[in-house]
Order: structure tokens, then sequence, then C-alpha cells
């Protein structure tokens, strides 16, 4: 039996022989092979991305929204914060209002808050210190409305004119001091209320100025992550009975005045939406991986084709069919480790440069890529047993004579 070093030296020998067209046969598996890893490692940074999205959103949030007016008061608000669980709470009312600064009005979205929405909601300050319940006309702006709404940019201490629509017809304009401004936040895509283009101001003021009560929805916390979906289930509950709603409608979830999202059933969806792109990413990329598959296959059939007097010539020295095999399939698999090396590289350095260029969290899972590579150097093993089976069956005699 020839040796595995001896085979080795052989079949590179026959690679380097044929350099151009070994090139283009490891052209396929590279371009295979890194489509694959590029794309899986995309697949799992968006994955990544949507993660840190809806952690950005709040602390194991859960949010629920009215679908009609005049429904959360301060009862609904107590029966949230009684809820075992619940860590924190704030009420939430929004409308769209005139923002004057400097003579300059932008409609913006204009949020009544409680002391704790900052915490809840995950807001991170990058100047000034968040609503308290001593605070009366202050607003805290995101920073977007504090640097690019205007011409001129808006400072902690500066003061807006903010004009409130009260019923139908009647207008009402209040001043409010920038108590702080909102740090602008990394991840933007998923968001409760995009805090970044809103003016949050104090819920009981807003409130005075409508002459209203209400809330428009309750954002809360709970105590941990794992149990986030459980709380809001039972908060849930506690909301609908307080609603009038039978046992009996319970399994209906239309049968209730809001809506209830909770951190839990967000990261559920974003990891089916990374799944199903990974997913599609990575079987447009094994379609090249094939294709590289079926080029190592066609070259190793002419490489048979070509060389069939030398192989006439190592039976008639003694070649075993067996040592032919093995010489032809080392040099295939030779072919599939070249590739996976190259495609790996170029693969890892084309998803470093896409997750750079596009801010995502830069991931490389390393158990996918070494399964790339071998993935391959497979490739390059199924790919040569046919055109080695092909060799290893040739007769001496009919190899000698092949012109």
């Amino acid at each position: 039996m020839i040796h595995l070093f001896s085979a080795g030296k052989l079949a590179f020998g026959s690679i380097k022989s044929a350099k151009l067209r070994s090139t283009l046969t490891v052209l396929g598996i590279v371009i295979g092979v890194a489509a694959v890893i590029a794309n899986v490692s995309l697949g799992a940074s968006f994955n990544q991305h949507f993660t840190n999205e809806v952690t950005n959103i709040g602390s194991n949030f859960i949010y629920i929204q009215g679908m009609q007016p005049k429904l959360f008061y301060d009862n609904e608000l107590k029966i949230v914060e009684n809820t075992p669980g619940i860590s924190g709470v704030s009420p939430l009312k929004s409308q769209t209002a005139e923002v004057t600064y400097m003579s300059e009005t932008k409609n913006i979205m204009v949020s009544g808050v409680g002391k704790s929405y900052d915490e809840v909601a995950n807001t991170k300050l990058q100047k000034g210190d968040f609503i308290t319940d001593n605070d009366g006309y202050v607003a805290v702006i995101g920073y977007k409305v504090a640097n690019e709404k205007f011409d001129r940019n808006i400072s902690a201490r500066n003061s807006i004119n903010i004009t409130f629509r009260v019923g139908e017809d009647e207008k009402v304009t209040k001043t409010f001091k920038v108590k702080a401004i909102i740090q602008n936040p990394e991840n933007t895509v998923i968001q409760a209320y995009n805090d970044n283009e809103a003016v949050l101001i104090p819920i009981d003021v807003m409130n005075e100025i409508l002459g209203e009560k209400d809330y428009g929805g309750v954002f809360a916390m709970a105590d941990d992550p794992a149990t986030v979906k459980e709380t809001s289930d039972e908060v849930d509950e506690r909301l609908a009975r307080n609603f009038g709603i039978s046992e009996r409608e319970l399994e209906d979830k239309d049968s209730r005045p809001y809506i209830i999202v909770n951190q839990a059933e967000v990261l559920e969806q974003t990891d089916m939406m990374a799944a199903a792109l990974s997913s599609f990413l990575t079987a447009v990329a094994l379609i090249s991986l094939l294709v590289g598959s079926i080029g190592i296959m066609n070259i190793m059939l002419v490489s048979v084709t070509e060389r069939t007097r030398e192989i006439g010539v190592l039976k008639s020295l003694g070649f075993t069919g067996f040592d032919i095999l093995f010489l032809f399939m080392i040099e295939s698999i030779l072919l599939g480790v070249f590739g996976g090396l190259l495609g790996s590289t170029v693969g890892i350095a084309g998803a470093y440069s896409v997750e750079t260029l596009l801010k995502l969290p830069v991931v490389f899972p390393f158990s996918l890529i070494a399964a790339g590579f071998f993935v391959a150097v497979f490739v390059g093993f199924v790919s040569g047993v046919y055109p080695a089976r092909k060799a290893a069956k040739m007769k001496p005699v009919d190899s000698l004579r092949h012109e």
C-alpha cells in the first residue's frame, strides 16, 4: 500500500502541474465555503442585532396599550404595579403637538410619562436628570429633537413652547424648560416609542393641560427576564378581570380592549426572523458549494482521462487498484482542503467587512466555521469517489494502449 506522504506528494505534484485548471476548480469551493461562512456569520450577527434592539426597548419590559381612549386610570396602573413579579411601572400618554424653539415650529410626538419611565424603558440620558415627582413644566427631549429637528441645537436649560390640541378646536400653549437630553441610541430599528424623536414631560402636567385623567398605556418592568412571560400573563389576567372579561373569554385575545406585548414574545419573533434569514442565506450559499463540488468531480474525471497511460504504468509497476483509488482520492481531498482554507479566510474577512459597514455586532460562530471547512473537505472526498473508482478499475494493458 502506498504511504500517505508519498500519495500526498504525488497528488500535490499533479495539482501543481495544472495550476490554472486546479485554481479554477478550487475557486468554486472557495466561493461556496466563503458564501456559507459569511452568510452564517451574518445570520448570527443579525440575530444578535435584533436581540440588542429588543433589549434596548426596556429591561424585561411589558407594555400595555389601550385600544380605545379613557381606558386606563390610576386604578389600572395600581393593578399592574401590584402584580407579583413587577418591579417598576410608568404610565404613558402620547400626542403629536407643535413644538416651537427660536420662532421655528415642528410637529413632534410629546409623551407624558412617570418618574420611573427612564428605568423601565431603558432611556439613557446624555445630559441632565430625568423627571421627578416635584417637577412641573420641564421636558426631557430626544437626541434628534435637540440636534436635528431645528436649525439651532437645543441645550439643557433652554426653553421650548409646546402647543397642545385640547378638544376639537382649542389649542393651549405652555412653556417648558429642557431638563435633560436623551442619549442617541445605538439601536433604532425596534422601539416601542422612539424617544430619540420625542419630547417627554410629566404625565400629571400633560393631563392637567388636556383636562383629562386617563393614560394611553402602561410601561412595566418584570423582576426577572426568565419569568417575564409568566408575569405578563398574570398582568393580562388581572386586567381582563378588571374590565369584566369572563373566564370563558380569556382565551380570546380579541376580547380585550387593550394589547399587551412583552420582551419574551418580541425576542421570539425576532429569533424566528433571524433564523429564517439565516436559513435563506445559507441555502443560497450551499448552491454555490454544490456547483464547486461538481467542478471538482469534473476536473478529476478529466484528470483520470488525461493520465490513463500513467495509471497503466503505475499498475504495471505493482500499484494495486486500491493504491490508484487512494492516490486520486488524496488529490480530490487536497483540492477540498485548499478550497476550505481559502474559503474560510475569505468568508470571515467578508463577513467582518459587511458587519462593520452595517454597524452590526461582529459574531463568528467558530463551530459553524469549522463545520464549513470540513464540509469543503467532505465535498472534495465525495466528488473524488467516482473518478477515483473509475481510475482504479482500469486494466493495465488497456491503459498502456491509450493514446
